[in-house]
C-alpha cells in the first residue's frame, strides 16, 4: 500500500494540520492545545486528578505532570492536597485559568467552524462517528 493511503498516515496529517492551525490561534493566549485540554478538564468539573486528567485526554499520567508544571509556573492551575485523602492531589484552574475560559472556547469554536466547513453537516456527523468508531475500536 501506498505511504499516502495508509489510514495511519492519513489520520497522522489531517490531526497534524489541525493542531497546527490550533497551536497558531491559542499562541496569543500563551496555551498549547495539551493546555486548553488540561483547562477544558477543570472547567467542566472544578478540579481533576492528574491521572483522571490523563484518562480524559488519552495521555500518560508522566506526560500529564509536565504539562501541569508548565501550566503551574504560568499561574494557570494548582495542585491541592485533598485535606480528606492526603495521597489524593486535585488539579484546580487558578483565576486566570478561569479567566481564558471564555476567550478560548471561542477560539474553539472558530477553528472547529474554519475546519470543518469543507463539509456539510451530515457528513460532519459521519466524520465524528467514525473517528470515534476509529478510537473506541480493540486492535489486538
Amino acid at each position: 500500500m501506498e505511504l499516502t493511503q495508509c489510514i495511519n498516515y492519513l489520520l497522522t496529517t489531517a490531526q497534524h494540520a489541525v493542531f497546527q492551525y490550533l497551536s497558531a490561534k491559542l499562541s496569543e493566549y500563551d496555551i498549547t492545545p495539551s493546555q486548553y485540554g488540561v483547562l477544558s478538564c477543570l472547567w467542566d468539573k472544578g478540579y481533576a486528578t492528574p491521572k483522571q486528567i490523563a484518562e480524559t485526554l488519552c495521555l500518560e499520567t508522566s506526560t500529564i505532570s509536565g504539562v501541569l508544571d508548565r501550566m503551574q509556573k504560568k499561574k494557570l492551575v494548582e495542585r491541592i492536597v485533598n485535606k480528606e485523602d492526603r495521597r489524593e492531589v486535585r488539579v484546580v484552574a487558578t483565576e486566570k485559568g478561569q479567566m481564558l475560559k471564555e476567550p478560548i472556547q471561542e477560539v474553539i469554536e472558530e477553528v472547529n467552524k474554519e475546519v470543518l466547513k469543507i463539509f456539510s453537516e451530515d457528513e460532519i456527523a459521519v466524520l465524528k462517528d467514525n473517528l470515534r468508531a476509529i478510537a473506541s475500536s480493540d486492535f489486538t
